[in-house]
């Protein structure tokens, strides 16, 4: 069975987004450009074929990574080559530029049979709410937390008392170029 790798980013406070859900501590440590980062983040794109968002996530990720260029460029066209699963009760198709569609999943359940195709393992990216969702039903395998090095002070946290971390063993961790820290966490069963 593939493993569910859950990638977040979070700031050394425990925070992954702000009071209003916004997300800016990640994009103003991206402006650094951390070497080691982007090349561990290749790495991994090559372990995934299939990523899994909720709707609010895809909404970002479609606005940009279609149309990546720069120094994102290679890391959009892996991206935009995965399987992609959009996980929404509103959305009746989840377009993605000049790409393929990613497929809309209305019970977040199904991502279970995702995880028992032939494949390589699957990634969901941020998408708080789908997140808890899988976390509370032992359906993701490993937690890879992004340390952002800044503190927001008060926001959404992944973990709180509604949702206390799974126990978790903890199989990695790497301190990047410009401060941000990443933590590999196997989900224990």
């Amino acid at each position: 069975m593939r493993k569910l790798i859950l990638q977040q980013f979070t700031t050394i406070d425990g925070l992954a987004a702000d009071d209003d859900g916004g997300t800016d501590f990640i994009s103003e440590y991206a402006t650094k450009r951390d070497a080691t980062f982007e090349s561990e983040a290749m790495e991994f794109m090559d372990s995934i074929d299939t990523m899994v968002l909720g709707r609010r996530t895809y909404e970002l990720f479609v606005q940009y990574w279609p149309e990546a260029s720069g120094p994102d460029a290679e890391f959009g066209r892996k991206l935009n080559a995965l399987d992609k699963y959009v996980v929404s009760t509103t959305l009746d198709e989840a377009p993605w530029g000049r790409f393929s569609p990613a497929t809309v999943m209305r019970d977040p359940a199904e991502v279970e049979a995702l995880k028992e195709r032939a494949g390589k393992d699957i990634v969901i990216w941020g998408s708080i709410s789908l997140a808890t969702y899988l976390l509370r039903r032992g359906m993701i395998d490993e937690i890879q937390l992004r340390v952002v090095p800044v503190a927001l002070g008060s926001g959404q946290q992944l973990f709180d008392e509604e949702l206390p971390a799974p126990a978790m063993n903890l199989v990695g961790a790497s301190p990047h170029d410009a401060g941000l820290v990443v933590l590999r966490y196997e989900v224990s069963r």
